[in-house]
């Protein structure tokens, strides 16, 4: 699988969601918000949280939606695991990251988004089969994969800064 770092490509997408590098310094820890959590139905136990219909866990300004959300949580009642399946969205205040499965792992800030996946930052979109994505620095990297002409091939269309 051939691996490309967003922040690689670029003065086009330098630092995803902060308009540049400096933006990048400044970014809020979203990993050290508060983690709140709503659907249809759901179970909470002492060592899980299990989401069914319209699930939605939200921490700072970001969310993650989905069909279905299983959490799991520690000693102090805190999630630190959450898988996400069905029409999986990460949004951002500046980005969107769709799959069809997710994982965030609370205690290294990442969200691991996977099957055809579509991140979109203002008119910027890039695709791939997997992608990873740090929610205190904006950081992603993704990976190709997909079947046919294009199977293991990250795409994109980044547009330069003023364009239209």
């Amino acid at each position: 699988m051939k691996t490309t770092s967003i922040l690689a490509m670029g003065a086009t997408i330098a630092a995803l969601g902060s308009g540049g590098m400096a933006g990048a310094q400044s970014r809020p820890n979203t990993s050290n918000q508060p983690i709140g959590y709503g659907a249809d139905s759901g179970e909470l136990t002492p060592t899980a949280v299990s989401l069914r219909g319209r699930a939605e866990i939200t921490q700072g300004q970001t969310r993650l939606r989905a069909n279905a959300i299983e959490g799991t949580r520690d000693a102090s009642g805190g999630l630190t695991r959450i898988e996400a399946t069905g029409d999986v969205y990460y949004v951002t205040p500046n980005e969107t990251i769709r799959g069809d499965r997710a994982v965030y792992t609370v205690n290294n800030a990442t969200v691991t988004v996977s099957g055809d996946v579509i991140l979109t930052q203002g008119q910027n979109v890039l695709t791939g089969g997997s992608l990873t994505y740090n929610v205190d620095t904006g950081q992603a990297q993704v990976q190709g994969g997909g079947a046919g002409a294009n199977a293991g091939r990250v795409r994109g269309v980044f547009y330069p800064e003023g364009s239209n």
